[in-house]
């Protein structure tokens, strides 16, 4: 009798003690600052985010950093490598698919709702936990690259996002380690909860805002822009009628070898010096939909404009579908 009493308390405190270690882990989840944070913030808050590493080479999560020694024999970062204690590594590779738009195949676009949410699950990231986005961080492409998987969160319910500023390199250059660990499998719950269309442009919808004159912000090189050189796998050289040039020299600046966002204020400048008026229903386009998504992540996460729409085709299947284009000539 007294061993089976014993043998009930002890399954109710042990249960007791799971709910509440649950509780606790629930209320050790951080309060993100905004759509960016900065290492320094990461760092106090690391134990309270699941920290997602995207990149297009998966390799480079468990390859060491490299140093030299400056004229002064100061360690300095010469290229970034491993990643952040604790992160889940996601294949950048595997979240951009070929989708079939009027009969034509379309490559780079977003994945279906169920797809990306089982790529998600299959990296082991959990549901209900701030998710941080980070890479090697050391280009404006890193950052795109972070802000696209930032949108596609975002477009598929998620808002507890942010970035890490400047990525592993910005985390580095902070003086904090980096673990070389291969990646650590074991499923997780995350799940996709809606299909936020406000957030997409489709074909139809920039034809209609060009005719509205809404801001169309082109998020490529000014040579490409221009017309006077073309991706190839775009058809045709030049940008949409009536867009604004958002060069990739101004997607972000410098720090080290760390490519950082900047602020509302210098982000305000350079659109003001590059006379892109990006009102309510800008629509950022590219080449396929990874430098617009820089853009569109300055339009509405740091700029605030509403209503931003990112191009998902963007020129590749604007000019596959035979859409007109301005180029030098016109």
């Amino acid at each position: 009798m007294r061993m089976r009493l014993f043998t009930g308390v002890f399954a109710t405190l042990t249960a007791a003690t799971l709910m509440l270690s649950c509780v606790s882990q629930q209320a050790q989840a951080a309060k993100l600052p905004g759509p960016l944070v900065d290492p320094a913030w990461l760092k106090a808050n690391l134990a309270g985010v699941t920290v997602v590493d995207v990149r297009s080479w998966p390799r480079g999560f468990t390859l060491s950093p490299e140093y030299q020694a400056d004229k002064d024999g100061k360690k300095q970062l010469e290229r970034p490598g491993g990643h952040i204690e604790g992160a889940k590594l996601l294949d950048y590779n595997l979240l951009r698919v070929d989708r079939n738009v009027q009969g034509k195949t379309i490559g780079k676009r977003v994945p279906e709702k169920a797809v990306f949410e089982k790529l998600m699950q299959d990296a082991g990231i959990p549901a209900g936990r701030p998710i941080v986005l980070t890479n090697p961080g050391d280009s404006f492409h890193e950052m795109d690259g972070a802000a696209r998987v930032y949108w596609t969160l975002k477009y598929y319910g998620e808002d507890d996002v942010a970035i890490l500023n400047g990525g592993n390199t910005a985390w580095l250059q902070a003086g904090y380690d980096v673990s070389t660990d291969a990646a650590k499998s074991g499923a997780g719950d995350w799940q996709a909860t809606a299909e936020r269309r406000e957030l997409i442009a489709e074909v139809d919808d920039v034809e209609a805002a060009m005719k509205q004159g809404a801001a169309l912000v082109d998020a490529r090189s000014v040579e490409q822009y221009l017309g006077v050189s073309r991706k190839s796998s775009v058809q045709a050289a030049g940008h949409l009628k009536g867009a604004r040039n958002f060069p990739i020299d101004v997607h972000t600046r410098s720090e080290g070898l760390a490519a950082l966002f900047m602020t509302p204020d210098e982000y305000g400048d350079v659109f003001r010096k590059l006379e892109i008026d990006a009102g309510p229903g800008s629509i950022a386009y590219c080449n396929t939909g990874h430098l617009a998504a820089g853009a569109w992540f300055v339009l509405s996460e740091i700029l605030g404009v509403k209503n931003a729409r990112l191009y998902d085709g963007s020129m590749l299947e604007w000019t596959t579908l035979g859409r007109p284009v301005v180029g030098l000539a016109d």
